[in-house]
This record gives C-alpha cells, sequence and structure tokens, in this order.
C-alpha cells in the first residue's frame, strides 16, 4: 500500500528548532523516529561511509529502528560492498531517491534477491537517502525507507536541511562524550572496564585490591561524569564513546 503525504503540513522549521536541544543519542533516536512517522515512513538509518573493507552495515550504523532481522540479514547477504546505495552515496553528496525493485540487474544474485524480499517484507522498497558530513570530516548518511510514494523535491530539501543539523549535532554529542571521558580517572576506567565484563563490585574490589566502598564510589563518580543515571548506562556510553572496550 502506498501512503501519500501533504509536504506542506510538516513543519520542518519548527523540526529544525528542535535539534539545538537533543542532548543525548537516544533524544536523537526518538526525533529521527518522529521525523520518520511525519513524513509517513517506517524505518530510519543514520551510519558512517564504511571503509574499503568494512563488510557488516551495522559495524557503521550510528542509530536506526530498523528490524533487528532485516538488519541482520542483510548484513549475512555479504553485499554491502556491492550495494548500490553505498556507491551512490560515496561517489556524491547531493541526496536521492531509491526503489529496491530497480536496482542494476547485474547485482541481482540470490542473496541479493533475499535482501530485496525482505525489505518488501517489511513493507521498506523505496525511500530516500541523505549523503552528510560533521566538522570533523567523517562522512556518512542518513537514510528513510517505507512504502509510501516517492519523497518530492520539497520534501527531500526539508529532510536534507534536517539530516545536516541532525548529523552535525551527533557531532557535538559525542565531542561532548570524550570531553567527559577525558575527566575519568585510570581507577574509575578500571571499574568500568570490569563493570562491562560482568563484574560485581565485590569481586572488582578483590581484582583491583580496593574496598567495595571505594569501588562503588568510583563507579558513581564515573556515573555523574558520563552524564548517566546509573552504573548501566555509563557502561553503555562508555562503551559507545570507546572509553573503554
Amino acid at each position: 500500500m502506498v501512503h501519500n503525504i501533504e509536504s506542506a503540513a510538516v513543519d520542518h522549521l519548527a523540526l529544525m528548532n528542535e535539534i539545538g536541544g537533543l542532548a543525548t543519542q537516544f533524544d536523537v533516536f526518538r526525533f529521527l523516529k518522529k521525523v520518520a512517522e511525519l513524513f509517513c515512513e517506517r524505518a530510519f538509518i543514520v551510519f558512517r561511509i564504511p571503509g574499503a573493507t568494512t563488510q557488516e552495515l551495522q559495524s557503521v550504523s550510528v542509530i536506526t529502528n530498523w528490524p533487528a532481522e532485516l538488519l541482520s540479514k542483510y548484513d549475512a547477504s555479504g553485499l554491502l560492498q556491492s550495494s548500490p546505495v553505498i556507491k551512490k552515496i560515496k561517489q556524491s553528496s547531493v541526496p536521492f531517491r531509491y526503489d529496491t525493485n530497480d536496482v542494476d540487474v547485474s547485482i541481482q544474485d540470490r542473496s541479493f534477491g533475499t535482501v530485496t524480499e525482505l525489505f518488501n517484507h517489511y513493507n521498506m522498497p523505496r525511500g530516500a537517502y541523505f549523503p552528510v558530513a560533521d566538522p570533523g570530516g567523517d562522512r556518512g548518511a542518513i537514510g528513510f525507507s517505507g512504502d509510501r510514494e516517492p519523497f518530492t523535491d520539497y520534501e527531500l530539501m526539508q529532510l536534507l536541511m534536517i539530516c545536516t543539523s541532525v548529523f552535525d549535532r551527533l557531532y557535538q554529542i559525542s565531542r561532548k562524550d570524550m570531553r567527559a571521558g577525558d575527566e575519568l580517572t585510570e581507577r574509575e576506567i578500571d571499574c568500568l572496564n570490569w563493570t562491562a565484563a560482568g563484574k560485581t563490585s565485590a569481586e572488582i574490589s578483590e581484582i583491583l585490591g580496593l574496598s567495595e566502598h571505594t569501588v562503588n564510589h568510583y563507579l558513581n563518580r564515573a556515573t555523574k561524569k558520563l552524564d548517566t543515571v546509573n552504573r548501566t548506562q555509563a557502561v553503555a556510553k562508555a562503551l559507545r564513546t570507546g572509553i573503554i572496550s
């Protein structure tokens, strides 16, 4: 079923004004989910341009609400490097529409056919991609997928403005996260690393030769410095930003 949309009904200026207030990646996730819904799309993805040896979209994906099965099957197909979408993003900074049913037949082998079927299964056969770049020089793209009619030129313009600002906002958020990581002490990072490995405070105290109270103190300080609400979120953020591995 193809959905229609009145582009004039979407107040993209109001959406633009929201972007500056996005403080976390989760805020960006919720914002893009709303944008997708306003433009009658089912899913979105933000990713960085894959390198020549990158084999999995998941490894360069920043934020997405694609169905997990779709993402896994796509990576299992091993067709990232031959994807016409990726090729076009690498060659141009101009937004473009796409339709999985219009892919060059030269790459439509059996595995690609399976991926195409998956996109159709999740009602995501068409959409658009918006190549973007951040102040640090990293390039990426933001895509919206669904089964509505192709975007109009005006909608492409609206979404390009939004996507450019969102990618810049993600860069600013990551810079803030990295600065928070610089403030962590070696002991705080040690405690986060062992927590990520599944160790309890009592176990970490034995490993590091500290009291359990001291371990909790380090973890509480790390949680506060990373602007998170608990140690689970602190560990997740530390992993995401590369503070720990």
